[in-house]
């Protein structure tokens, strides 16, 4: 017998716990994603002549709109019904429930309130911001993983995984739907880094951005085809909803990315708002 037709997945999400407090492999990751991403942040930030103090007060704009956007996208995309019926469980994020394309309007707009109040070019931030987000959300779905959730349909693959705790779905393995979105986000995030590295000040601006949004939704709407349904109503749907809420934002990324081919311009050094000439 092939010992490889597949592997046995059954990681407890909780680390340990100390009378009602517990602490999650998911909220580790999900925790790690800032506190690594700060450091990246701030190297990339002061090698272009910005502060760590800069960092610091864009960390928490971050914060605030992954987290709210999140939250809210989830139970406006996908249960719209059961919380705007039950308004008090939208606070209870603790109980699961993010979405990753409610997290991204988030971080938009989050960004959008930064720049505007701090006289950043919005453009400039976001090309450097993605770069840490990519990798936050390669850490997420690893915390995905190790709740044993977003998992794919049955395979015979030898890498499929079959996950134990999900009682009613541990009968056969199942693509790790997760694992493949965390490896490609990664591999974005080294390849998004490495042009900032190369290139710094001198990338066109909304490059990055551009490079992101198409790369990252275009998988994760091919990836969709290899998920179970996240609620009961995707089955019905010729596309689910994950796939129809990417499908907006890559076109937004190929948008950007045309701009950008049309006119290579990069920003102003440190990420200076452009100034209006005068008539």
């Amino acid at each position: 017998m092939n010992i490889l037709n597949y592997i046995t997945w059954n990681v407890d999400p909780e680390i340990f716990s100390i009378g009602p407090l517990s602490i999650r492999w998911y909220g580790l990751l999900f925790a790690l994603g800032f506190i690594i991403g700060q450091r990246i942040l701030t190297k990339i930030y002061v090698a272009e002549g910005r502060t760590e103090g800069d960092v610091d007060v864009i960390t928490i704009y971050m914060i605030v709109g992954t987290v709210l956007g999140a939250r809210l996208g989830h139970t406006l995309f996908y249960s719209p019904e059961y919380y705007l019926s039950n308004p008090i469980e939208i606070l209870k994020i603790w109980e699961g429930g993010l979405a990753s394309h409610g997290a991204t309007i988030g971080i938009l707009l989050a960004l959008w309130l930064f720049s505007r109040k701090y006289k950043f070019d919005y453009m400039w931030v976001l090309d450097r911001i993605v770069i840490v987000v990519a990798l936050g959300g390669a850490l997420i779905r690893l915390g995905n993983l190790m709740n044993s959730e977003i998992f794919g349909h049955p395979t015979n693959l030898p890498w499929g995984f079959i996950f134990v705790r999900q009682n009613e779905y541990s009968h056969v393995p199942r693509h790790p739907t997760q694992l493949y979105e965390s490896l490609s986000v990664f591999l974005l995030f080294v390849l998004l880094y490495w042009l900032w590295k190369k290139y710094k000040s001198a990338l066109p601006r909304g490059l990055l951005f551009g490079i992101f949004v198409t790369a990252l939704f275009t998988f994760r709407f091919l990836v969709e085809f290899l998920k179970e349904n996240q609620v009961a109503k995707e089955a019905t749907m010729a596309l689910n909803i994950g796939q129809q809420l990417s499908i907006p934002l890559i076109l937004i990324g190929l948008i950007i990315l045309f701009r950008v081919w049309q006119n290579p311009k990069p920003a102003l050094p440190g990420g200076k708002v452009q100034e209006r000439t005068k008539a």
